[in-house]
């Protein structure tokens, strides 16, 4: 398997550094004991969300957002991510409980910054062809934040012919398909056919898996199931396919220091149907976990620091890969918990205990 490695394979995660005391070494090669997952997961979920609570001044947009210059993917990308992952994790938290709230409270800063959608309608009057204001937008109007007049710009500019033929990756069009989804308005092409455009679709040979192929399948599920709400989506095919080799692929990322990726095949894993691979979720997260920073942060790659500062990492080196461990947490806890309870009510004379 090809891999996108920062650093020395022979270098194991958290090299140099004391093991922290709810980790354990080890790959997804290597059987984690059953439980460690949901031993970690809490404590890793409410760290993440509270580094980025403590950041989130840094996704603020600047004045000149609207201006030419400015770069999107270093001022709306963030927030977009943000209100979206965001927004996954309020809906898969129980009501309630701390995380849940924390994260509505993240998603509703978000809808803030844009000026509850003002700020998008600008952007789409002055692009009127581009396809991202759009696609940020939805992340609101799937959690039921909306803003009339950008939706009515929106309508007649989705059923144009460019629209409809917009070149782009086939991944990338699934993304858009989930966006008109969550607007509420007609696809502009056929779900299916894009799904068998891209390189999961296709049953890639796994060997051919590294950096860009696994960001294009880790996305082509989750715009596949609306970022982890809807397994049932993913056809029998690739969920075999998936349950097959994600650990080989998890294993190689964690060899190489791609904790980002890493966490987004944690996502992926998750938002399979049926069963959790509890196998995989228990040998992977505790070295996750191992690699998450004291003060809740998750580096993109490399070898983990043992600087103790409250910021080891600059904010752009990190955000992402956070957000994406709190993501794939809840998705975990959730799948877990739920093959659980789908354990506890088929097994007989099993008592069911809720905690």
């Amino acid at each position: 398997m090809t891999t996108t490695a920062t650093q020395d394979p022979r270098e194991t995660p958290g090299a140099g550094r004391p093991a922290r005391e709810h980790a354990s070494s080890g790959t997804a090669g290597a059987p984690g004991a059953p439980g460690a997952a949901l031993a970690v997961l809490p404590g890793v979920l409410a760290s993440a969300l509270a580094w980025t609570d403590a950041h989130r001044t840094r996704f603020a947009l600047p004045d000149d957002v609207l201006e030419p210059h400015t770069q999107v993917n270093a001022t709306l990308k963030p927030l977009g991510e943000l209100a979206q992952l965001g927004s996954t994790i309020r809906r898969t938290t129980a009501p309630g409980a701390p995380e849940h709230e924390l994260a509505g409270d993240l998603v509703a800063y978000a809808w803030e910054q844009l000026h509850e959608g003002a700020l998008l309608l600008e952007l789409l009057r002055a692009e009127p062809f581009a396809a991202y204001p759009y696609e940020i937008y939805a992340a609101f109007a799937g959690y039921g934040l909306r803003h009339e007049g950008f939706e009515t710009l929106a309508r007649p500019l989705t059923a144009t012919r460019a629209w409809a033929h917009t070149e782009q990756h086939a991944n990338r069009q699934l993304g858009l398909v989930n966006s008109e989804r969550r607007v509420g308005v007609v696809t502009h092409t056929d779900a299916g056919g894009v799904l068998s455009r891209t390189w999961l679709g296709g049953l890639s040979e796994p060997w051919m898996f590294e950096g860009p192929s696994g960001y294009a399948l880790t996305h082509t599920v989750f715009h596949l199931t609306d970022w982890g709400r809807m397994p049932d989506r993913v056809p029998g095919k690739i969920d075999g396919y998936l349950r097959t080799w994600l650990p080989a692929w998890t294993d190689g990322c964690l060899e190489s220091g791609q904790w980002d990726l890493t966490g987004e095949l944690l996502a992926v894993a998750a938002s399979l149907p049926g069963p959790a691979p509890a196998e995989l979720l228990d040998a992977v997260w505790p070295v996750l976990a191992d690699v998450q920073h004291p003060t809740g942060c998750v580096p993109e790659t490399g070898v983990p620091v043992q600087d103790p500062a409250p910021d080891p990492y600059p904010f752009i080196d990190c955000y992402h890969s956070t957000l994406v461990t709190a993501f794939a947490a809840a998705l975990s806890l959730r799948s877990l918990r739920q093959t659980d309870a789908r354990t506890d009510e088929t097994t007989p004379g099993r008592e069911r205990h809720t905690p």
